[in-house]
């Protein structure tokens, strides 16, 4: 948990107000739930995880948590009031007994901002938009830094499970340990799996599948697809099915012009255990410095189908699918690259005689215009105070009022102000009651 300084909340603003502005245009509608949580409603939900779920004991003894994502707050939301279907996204904080990694984006509270269609739809459209809409989220906010949406289906998982040999019964803890080959070389991966009950044949078997992903096969999803429908694994039934409807996902997501994005990769299994289908995560292959060294961020995004968790809180069933975006992580990324602009003001209405109404009448007329503007906060304060005041805060423009001391190089009427670029030293004089659109013109060719 950390505080937030002025420079750090113009770009997590920022950021979150584009990310909003996607949702939006998505035609999602947005939710807010409550903070805190029953105990009881969170635990069962995020397997191997649930440790990390923080403990509140109100006055009057009732057993609450701290949310530890948007989602079980969600499917409670939607199985209390009935509702029949749900495009939404929420944007909040989220808490986690976690080790924190502040330069990565990893802390003990962080913001989610979460996406989910909710309702009856035909298989694999809603996750091809939920693709689409991530791609839109991070192609601005990412820039030139490259992404990869990795993909996977949990019956083509358990598929390979069963095919390979490992007793249902063990599915959740084996699955658990493959899902960390992005992170630990195979032979950390089979130790683990050894020591969690399965034979080494077994594992060695598994091991065929697990490691495989069409971004290091050079090959398209739709063609690592097609190929695996030809293997042994397609005499499965789940793992058939789990092909089949990555098929349709991959040519879904070729409509929505986004498969050069996507890497087929069957170790991805995502811990959390309401996850019964189609799973995502998206990694940035960015780099931030933590303890003097380049780090990769890793995951950015992540999500899934979760058919059975709305369920669990009512006796409708309602399929859903989501994703989050981890905003701590891609604000890790914006920080490291970003240029220090202190304040959001664009104007700053500065003189160097007894003018205060002036001061402040030019300065509501400028708000009023939609320009963020200031003065400082004298009643007559010296120029070399507000020019100083101007420069160290990075206000770009600094608007002149009357005329004691002000040299220019052209005349001035009596209704005439003077603007200056902080950046260029250069200055244009105006009538006042152009101002606005004149700074309104500049600002448009000065680069964010």
């Amino acid at each position: 948990m950390r505080d937030h300084g002025p420079e750090e909340m113009r770009i997590r603003r920022k950021v979150i107000e584009q990310i909003r502005s996607v949702f939006l245009r998505a035609g999602a509608i947005e939710l807010e739930t409550p903070a805190l949580e029953l105990k009881e409603v969170l635990l069962g939900s995020y397997g191997e995880d649930q440790k990390l779920i923080y403990d509140v004991q109100d006055q009057g003894g009732e057993l609450l948590a701290l949310r530890y994502d948007l989602t079980v707050p969600f499917a409670r939301y939607t199985a209390a009031n009935r509702l029949p279907a749900i495009k939404r996204f929420q944007i909040a904080p989220v808490w986690r007994r976690d080790n924190p990694s502040m330069t990565r984006g990893r802390l003990r509270e962080f913001y989610q901002c979460d996406f989910d269609i909710a309702g009856t739809y035909d298989t694999m459209i809603p996750e091809a938009e939920c693709v689409s809409i991530m791609c839109d989220i991070l192609d601005p906010l990412l820039d030139d830094i490259a992404y990869t949406v990795k993909v996977n289906h949990r019956k083509l998982l358990d598929g390979i499970l069963g095919h390979s040999g490992v007793p249902e019964n063990l599915f959740s803890p084996i699955a658990s340990a493959i899902d960390k080959l992005d992170k630990s070389p195979w032979k950390e991966v089979r130790e683990e799996m050894l020591q969690k009950g399965i034979s080494a044949e077994v594992a060695d078997k598994l091991g065929e599948y697990a490691v495989i992903n069409s971004f290091d096969r050079k090959q398209s999803p739709t063609e690592l697809v097609d190929y695996l429908l030809t293997t042994s694994l397609a005499s499965n039934p789940s793992a058939a099915e789990g092909l089949k409807e990555m098929k349709s996902l991959f040519r879904y997501v070729a409509a929505y012009g986004r498969l050069d994005k996507l890497s087929f990769d069957l170790s991805l299994a995502r811990g959390l255990s309401y996850y019964s289908g189609f799973v995502v995560e998206t990694v940035a292959h960015g780099t931030v410095i933590e303890d003097g060294k380049a780090v990769g961020v890793g995951s950015i995004c992540g999500g899934g189908r979760y058919d059975s968790l709305v369920d669990a809180f009512g006796s409708r069933k309602l399929p859903a699918v989501g994703f989050s975006v981890g905003i701590e992580r891609i604000f890790a990324i914006i920080q490291g690259r970003s240029k220090k602009v202190i304040t959001d003001t664009q104007a700053l209405v500065v003189s160097v005689e007894d003018v205060f109404e002036q001061r402040i009448r030019l300065c509501c007329a400028l708000r009023k215009a939609g320009i963020v503007t200031e003065i400082v906060l004298d009643f007559n304060p010296n120029l070399k105070k507000q020019l100083k005041y101007a420069q160290s805060n990075g206000i770009p423009f600094v608007v002149f009022v009357g005329r004691k001391g002000l040299v220019v190089d052209v005349p001035l009427g009596d209704e005439s102000v003077v603007i200056k670029d902080m950046s260029k030293s250069t200055q244009v004089v105006v009538n006042e009651s152009d101002v606005a659109d004149k700074i309104k013109s500049l600002l448009a060719t000065k680069p964010e």
